[in-house]
């Protein structure tokens, strides 16, 4: 089971999209069924891609399908984050985050690693190199998420 893919909104979702895209190895695309958005494709062309739409925009269940409506924008942080796997080096990213003016840092998880990168100063990135990521795949397993709450012991409550 993986994810495929995903949404997120930005100020400018050409610039999000095409960052996304380089993490991803792949390209930014426009996404013509919602006005002003984009789509950055994984460079794996296996469907995987994350969705860019303008602040303004919110999916709503229409009357047969999905549809997009506009309203104020909401532009400050949000509690959504992603993780995101990258073939890129950890300086890399972080040189690419710096082009940009995006605050990015290397951050210790406790079962993994990741660089933290704040796109727009609102949303969360947690990119992992190929080392963080095998970090984050033996770390963050049922089995050790259990032990490292202590979620197991007898007389722990609810």
């Amino acid at each position: 089971m993986a994810l495929l893919h995903m949404s997120i909104n930005a100020r400018d979702p050409e610039g999000v999209s095409a960052f996304l895209a380089s993490l991803l190895g792949g390209e930014a695309l426009p996404f013509p069924p919602f006005p002003e958005s984009w789509i950055a494709f994984s460079g794996t062309d296996d469907g995987t891609a994350i969705e860019v739409y303008p602040l303004t925009h919110r999916l709503v269940a229409g009357e047969s399908q999905v549809e997009c409506r506009t309203q104020k924008a909401a532009d400050e942080p949000t509690f959504a984050h992603i993780a995101l796997a990258t073939d890129l080096t950890a300086d890399a990213v972080l040189a690419l985050a710096g082009e940009l003016d995006w605050p990015a840092r290397r951050s210790n998880r406790g079962p993994f690693h990741c660089i933290e990168v704040w796109i727009e100063e609102r949303l969360l990135i947690e990119v992992l190199d190929p080392e963080m990521r095998a970090d984050y795949r033996a770390g963050m397993t049922m089995q050790n998420w259990r032990a490292m709450f202590d979620m197991d012991r007898p007389d722990r409550e609810s």
